[in-house]
């Protein structure tokens, strides 16, 4: 070899921008939270749904192959030439569950029950620039209903979300599910005066944050601008005083229950059938939901909820958490929102041509897993299995028995394959593995027919607070018949 030949560049070692990697605990408290979410939407009669993680990008819909490489927001590529010439289709990873779905609940549709019930949890991914807690691969939790335009099914999914939500570990009173109707907010816009397109669209994005500014930071906005608290000026919507006036009425409409909230919102719409039909599907929703057990310190009409996405046609809803929590600088705040939905009757549409109408609900699961460990229900170290150490190579058949014994028993257990030379290299890795138990034979115990049980987590424990001699007596480490292994071991994790 010539020794001015380029050494081979090795690869780094590094997780790409914006992704991460998920250890034990990550996952296990992940599956435990999903199984109790799934347990809850099986109950309710939702079907499960995996679908293709690759969709194409014409049936994703918002990502036309209008440019040379068509992925702003997702990532995409493009399969090679088709035989007999031609560009191949423009493929995409899903960036979510719902347009999936529409895609299955058209292509499937002679065969699919009507309606259909489903729910879906798995990853999506979005191209998008990465930052703190913003990741470009996450999981969602969805449950839809595709095919029923009755309210009956938007008020099916916040029962559903609640009961998902208490069954997960969030107690009542530390949740609530805000509802409200983008009908409602379509006879605003229309008491306003104000055309779909832009305009609606920079009256909706103000509305959204009527939280933040107020009552009178949102006129500002709508009519001639204000200054944030950096003291920039936000240029306005450009309306006129008398035009925001509805909009005014519409937010600050909700009343102490959602009877008081109805009456304000139907004054607000005015004349606007759009938006009396609106706040007439509220009021059943508000009345369904009261059927079923969902009281308004569970579920209430809100009208300072705004959906982002462009497709919801009908109801909306959102799930906050109420409870507070320290940020990193050690100051209370809400944890917030961890779920939103609502209808959305044009997506299916885009296949079939004919409305089709859905409802659905999604999840964040990372933001509904760092709630559960912030109210301290999820979070702990993960236990390890019982590690069966070896002090004799020749003798590995009897330590995998204890191990399958073990197992058999329902015990999490697996056998040292390490080098097993250095025992205390053995106890290193039952601590980094958060093993409870070791059980440990050599020779001697063998040909007595008995092994030591070795209670690792007393034994920290001791060794962290008892004096010398304590420590000296052993009393984390018992010696057992062979026979008594899975007993004493069940033992000591009771």
């Amino acid at each position: 070899m010539a020794k001015d030949q380029k050494k081979q560049l090795r690869p780094k070692a590094e997780t790409p921008k914006g992704f991460r990697d998920y250890f034990g605990a990550d996952v296990t408290e992940r599956k435990q939270m999903l199984d109790r979410i799934a347990e809850i939407y099986h109950r309710h009669g939702f079907d499960p749904l995996e679908t293709s993680a690759v969709e194409t990008v014409e049936a994703l819909g918002k990502f036309l192959p209008d440019v040379d490489r068509p992925n702003a927001g997702v990532f995409a590529w493009q399969e090679a030439e088709v035989p007999g010439g031609g560009a191949g289709d423009w493929l995409a990873l899903r960036y979510d569950l719902t347009a999936p779905l529409a895609r299955v609940a058209a292509q499937f549709r002679n065969d699919l029950p009507a309606p259909y019930r489903r729910y879906a949890m798995g990853p999506v991914w979005r191209n998008e620039k990465p930052g703190p807690g913003r990741f470009r691969q996450f999981y969602q939790c969805d449950a839809d209903t595709v095919g029923s335009a009755s309210v009956a099914a938007d008020a099916e999914i916040c029962a559903m979300l609640a009961a998902a939500l208490e069954h997960a570990g969030i107690q009542r009173g530390d949740y609530l599910i805000r509802i409200n109707n983008r009908k409602v907010l379509n006879g605003i816009l229309d008491a306003m005066g104000v055309a779909e397109g832009k305009p609606a669209d920079d009256v909706l994005r103000t509305i959204d944050k009527f939280d933040k500014v107020g009552e009178a930071g949102v006129r500002q906005l709508l009519t001639v601008g204000r200054k944030d608290e950096s003291g920039a000026m936000i240029e306005g919507v450009g309306l006129r005083p008398e035009q925001a006036d509805p909009v005014i009425a519409f937010l600050t409409s909700k009343g102490a229950d959602n009877a008081a909230t109805l009456m304000n919102l139907r004054a607000a719409v005015g004349g606007s059938e759009t938006g009396a039909e609106g706040v007439e599907e509220l009021a059943q929703i508000a009345d369904m939901l009261a059927a079923m057990g969902v009281g308004e310190d569970r579920a209430v009409i809100d009208p300072s909820i705004v959906r982002g996405l462009g497709y919801y046609t009908g109801p909306v809803f959102e799930a906050e958490l109420t409870f507070e929590i320290l940020d990193e600088k050690g100051r209370k705040r809400q944890f917030g929102s961890v779920a939103g939905g609502g209808r959305y009757d044009g997506l299916v549409e885009r296949f079939t041509g004919q409305k089709v109408p859905a409802t659905g609900v999604s999840i964040g699961v990372d933001r509904l897993l760092a709630a559960l460990r912030a109210k301290g229900l999820m979070g702990g170290t993960d236990p390890g299995p019982v590690i069966v150490t070896v002090m004799d190579r020749d003798r590995m058949g009897e330590y995998q028995a204890m191990a399958a014994e073990l197992r058999t028993a329902g015990i999490r257990a697996e056998v040292y394959l390490g080098n097993p030379k250095n025992f205390g290299n053995q106890l290193k890795y039952a601590d980094k593995r958060s093993a409870p138990v070791a059980i440990i034979q050599g020779g001697d115990e063998a040909a007595r027919g008995v092994v030591q049980v070795k209670d690792l987590i007393l034994g920290a424990r001791i060794a962290a607070e008892a004096s010398h001699e304590e420590w000296k007596a052993q009393p984390a480490q018992t010696e057992v018949a062979r026979a008594d292994i899975v007993a004493e071991v069940r033992r000591i994790l009771g």
